[in-house]
């Protein structure tokens, strides 16, 4: 057992090694693919470089990331400059060790040195601990996922759900979220969670003796001022967009990534810790500024729910669009802005083709996941009172 593991540790750290130390790493942190405004390591560098000469990166419009995480940098650029690489190479290990090593797209984000691979390390670590119940740990986690990005404040809802069905199940009650002991631990949970949350503001706002950051960073995030081409369905909508209606589509579109986690929450509610796959899949689609490294959690998640594939509907469409549109995603942006030869159509339809498959890919297990507790409950074959096959209706 602890050979295929030795053996997938050291492939894993060898790509990521022969990668970082290669002359294609400056290409990989300019592709749109893997950096964004919000986790660009070139941003963060000019981030740093600013601070160092004593101007605040947050008085203009460039740098869009947290304080913390700009001191950490700046700390390490001053002290030992060299250990930036393996700092990347540190933090992608340790959460390919918790997922899975040997994820591409893990590994490409960490080659491109994007900081999307702090906040999926902070996901991916709230997620074991909520499994574990580890309640003050986990909240602490997720308040740095969510002040590093925001969209990951929505996983509060299914942590404290497990967390509460995990309290339930240690004092042998029926479950039920209305009962005393779901409620107590359901609050403690979320206040856990906004202690953090504002210990980790204060924290920043004692640095910097300024509130400049919080423009820069969420204002910046939901604003969507930056309309740079990346895999995401904002900037070409609102690049085409008439001024006046922005405000109203601004709204709809960050609406979509917070609206689904109480229905999902309802429906689910047997199952937290698939809510949570869930809307790690929708903050991948509805995030303002996405990349691949969105997808690296619940990519290697996936085979938790291996035994709901029996019951996949599209899983080879799905599987299909996707590689498509990340193989082609690349070519057509070359087309586009070196060749001259295409145009902002031609990348927004695989950018397209790249979110409807992961919005796909939810529907279908949500379908797989319901028709599977439904065969658990009735058999694989629903009879009608006279023995005739019944017709399966989800409702």
């Amino acid at each position: 057992m602890a050979a295929p593991i030795i053996l997938t540790t050291v492939l894993g750290t060898l790509a990521r090694i022969i990668i970082l130390g290669s002359r294609y790493t400056q290409t990989l942190a300019d592709r749109i693919e893997l950096s964004t405004p919000v986790t660009s390591w070139k941003l963060m560098t000019e981030g740093v470089f600013l601070l160092d000469h004593g101007i605040s990166p947050y008085e203009g419009d460039n740098f869009h990331q947290p304080p913390l995480l700009l001191y950490l940098f700046f700390v390490i650029h001053k002290t030992a400059p060299s250990l930036i690489p393996l700092v990347f190479l540190f933090l992608d290990l340790t959460t390919a060790f918790l997922l899975y090593l040997l994820n591409p797209f893990s590994i490409l984000t960490c080659a491109a040195q994007s900081t999307s691979i702090i906040n999926n390390l902070m996901i991916a670590s709230t997620f074991l601990l909520t499994l574990k119940g580890q309640r003050i740990s986990a909240t602490l986690t997720l308040a740095l996922a969510s002040y590093q990005s925001l969209y990951p404040v929505m996983l509060i809802v299914p942590s404290a759900m497990h967390l509460a069905f995990l309290k339930m199940q240690e004092r042998k009650e029926t479950i039920s979220y209305s009962s005393r002991t779901a409620v107590s631990a359901i609050l403690f949970t979320v206040g856990s969670f906004l202690i953090w949350y504002f210990i980790l503001l204060g924290v920043s706002y004692t640095m910097l003796e300024s509130w400049d950051f919080v423009r820069s960073t969420y204002g910046f995030t939901l604003s969507v001022t930056d309309l740079k081409p990346n895999l995401g369905l904002f900037w070409y909508y609102f690049m085409e967009m008439f001024e006046h209606f922005r405000i109203f589509f601004l709204w709809v579109f960050q609406v979509h990534a917070f609206i689904y986690t109480l229905p999902l929450a309802i429906v689910l509610w047997k199952c937290p810790s698939f809510v949570f796959f869930c809307q790690l899949i929708l903050m991948a689609v509805f995030k303002s500024y996405p990349s691949l490294g969105d997808t690296t959690v619940y990519f290697a998640l996936l085979p938790v729910w291996s035994h709901a594939f029996h019951y996949l509907r599209n899983g080879l469409v799905i599987s299909v669009m996707i590689v498509i549109s990340v193989v082609l995603a690349p070519v057509l942006w070359h087309l586009w802005i070196y060749a001259g030869s295409a145009n902002a159509n031609f990348l927004f339809a695989f950018t397209l083709i790249y979110s409807t498959a992961q919005i796909f890919l939810v529907t279908d297990l949500i379908f797989a996941f319901l028709r599977r507790s439904f065969s658990l409950q009735h058999g694989m074959k629903a009879l009608k009172p006279d023995g005739t096959e019944k017709l399966v209706k989800l409702q």
